[in-house]
């Protein structure tokens, strides 16, 4: 199956549109599209996942906030970023035309 990353994306969308384009592994790997449209985490929320993840950040701009670090990633189009399972991060800003690739892979996950 093939389709462009950039197209069909909703015009308008009350919070952060998450879809799943692949999966691999009976699960074991994820490949999501990730429309956030301005919409950063609950200011008390953090993610605690227990699957690695790698983020690709296609266009806008975000900020994230790893627990236990003084900085936050300023990230820009182009920029990407491993978050380890269990690392309790939180999307602290985003832009309003921000768009991510995230994969997700479970401990043990293979292609």
């Amino acid at each position: 199956m093939m389709m462009n990353i950039f197209e069909n994306l909703p015009e308008t969308h009350a919070g952060e549109v998450i879809e799943k384009i692949a999966q691999f592994g009976q699960g074991a790997v994820r490949i999501e599209r990730i429309l956030s449209g301005g919409h950063a985490s609950a200011a008390d929320y953090w993610y605690e996942q227990d699957e690695d993840e790698w983020v690709l950040l296609l266009r806008g701009q975000a900020s994230l906030l790893i627990a236990g670090r003084e900085d936050g990633l300023e990230m820009k189009a182009g920029d990407c970023v491993e978050l380890p399972a269990k690392l309790r991060h939180r999307v602290d800003r985003v832009s309003q035309d921000a768009l991510w690739l995230a994969i997700h892979v479970r401990a043990g996950g293979r292609f």
